[in-house]
């Protein structure tokens, strides 16, 4: 099992209806807007590595409203 932080920022005014939408995945265990360089921030448990970036480059860097993702991959 993987477990990961994804990163999200967004366009202005878009954090609230993304976040509905990026909680809607069925990888994301929790997903909470936050203050500070990105605007969302998600935690993913899928089993492989590949599934987590597919998250995160397929499905939610290909929502409307979604500037930039950043990954981190939880080492223990």
């Amino acid at each position: 099992m993987v477990h990961a932080f994804i990163m999200v920022k967004t366009a202005a005014g878009k954090s609230e209806n993304l976040l509905a939408t990026i909680r809607e995945l069925g990888r994301i265990h929790e997903a909470h807007i936050v203050a500070g360089d990105y605007d969302i921030i998600t935690e993913v448990d899928a089993e492989e590595v590949y599934d987590v970036l597919h998250t995160a480059s397929s499905e939610i860097q290909g929502f409307d409203g979604v500037a930039d993702t950043k990954t981190y991959i939880s080492m223990g």
